[in-house]
């Protein structure tokens, strides 16, 4: 199976909380992408890993379900960090990277967790994960 079958076949299977954690991984990688862009001084690198970076938390707000309360207080973090992104994209600073950086990897860490007693929870009752 070749690289990019077995990476679809892990989308394509994967749990809905497995893809938000796919997606907060995959941020964390554009920013850090974006951040070594910036030391090289690859302004066209920067600018697209950044918007690559915004896709991801657009599409995270875009599939965040307002039905729950927590919703209203993830959302304006969500809009929060894309703003910063398009601020570190126009002022070139990779402080403004780190900082989304960081909060993207809060979320996905609280996430990872999330799954985790999920999964505690399934397999204590019987069921599946």
């Amino acid at each position: 199976m070749s690289i990019q079958a077995y990476q679809n076949n892990s989308v394509e299977t994967a749990s809905p909380g497995e893809l938000t954690l796919m997606l907060y991984n995959g941020c964390i990688k554009f920013i850090k992408l974006a951040k070594s862009a910036i030391e090289e001084n690859n302004i066209e690198k920067k600018n697209t890993n950044i918007q690559k970076a915004q896709k991801i938390i657009q599409e995270l707000m875009v599939t965040t379900n307002p039905d729950y309360e927590i919703s209203q207080q993830i959302l304006p973090l969500y809009d929060y960090m894309n703003h910063r992104l398009i601020e570190a994209n126009t002022k070139n600073e990779a402080a403004i990277l780190d900082e989304v950086q960081e909060l993207v990897t809060e979320f996905r860490d609280t996430w990872k967790q999330v799954i985790l007693e999920t999964r505690k929870t399934q397999y204590a009752q019987g069921g599946q994960a």
